[in-house]
């Protein structure tokens, strides 16, 4: 997949991939949310993967969603890109899926004053209960999701989840390194559900200076090639 992305803005990351590859565990099919599309990789990538899917996208930022629109025209994959704050977005109870890799670091970590970069990355635009309550009441009675976060905040996560009518079923957290703590958490959320929680194994990115084999497959299977282009 080619994916444009602004030079000097925020670019996706390893937590889009590793999220990618999370989601894929589950065969997602039906409508299908992207929050914060950013440039649209992970809805894309899902697009892309699962032809059941009906996908639509949510971005605030006009630069891109403006990239997030020519990666689906470029890789010809059907897109409906809602511009505009999530918490505002109609259509309850619509969804049978949402993905999300949000702005998630909290207000206490050092910020960038470029209000690009400010936007795509500190929850203070997007604060995890109405994030999360967002999520529930735009999802069907049965509906699904997929977030990744600081696994710093998972508690709060946990919490806000239960409040909403979310139940965590399965999660699984990422390390850098097999004796490093966990610095994001993937989380697979079912509306309206009973099912007890499952810890998945724990996902180390790297091992002996390179990516691990579970982490690599990951990779090899998005297939994302990025190309970074100036801000017009």
């Amino acid at each position: 997949m080619l994916l444009y992305q602004p030079e000097d803005g925020y670019c996706y990351n390893s937590d889009s991939i590793l999220l990618y590859g999370f989601i894929s565990r589950y065969a997602p099919k039906g409508k299908v949310l992207d929050v914060g599309a950013g440039s649209g990789i992970v809805g894309l990538l899902v697009g892309r993967d699962f032809p059941e899917v009906t996908l639509e996208a949510v971005e605030k930022q006009p630069l891109y969603a403006e990239f997030a629109r020519r990666n689906a025209q470029i890789n010809k994959i059907g897109y409906t890109l809602h511009e505009g704050d999530f918490l505002e977005l109609g259509n309850h109870g619509s969804y049978d899926w949402i993905v999300s890799n949000p702005p998630f670091y909290h207000e206490n970590v050092s910020r960038s004053e470029n209000p690009i970069l400010h936007q795509a990355r500190y929850n203070v635009h997007l604060p995890i209960e109405p994030f999360i309550t967002k999520i529930s009441k735009l999802l069907k009675s049965s509906g699904e999701a997929a977030i990744c976060y600081d696994a710093r905040q998972f508690v709060q996560l946990c919490s806000a989840c239960e409040r909403a009518g979310l139940r965590v079923v399965e999660v699984q957290f990422v390390h850098s390194k097999e004796d490093r703590p966990s610095t994001l958490v993937m989380m697979y959320l079912k509306k309206n559900s009973k099912s007890s929680l499952t810890i998945l194994p724990p996902l180390i990115t790297q091992a002996n200076g390179e990516y691990t084999s579970a982490v690599a497959a990951i990779y090899n299977k998005a297939k994302a090639h990025s190309i970074k282009c100036p801000i017009t």
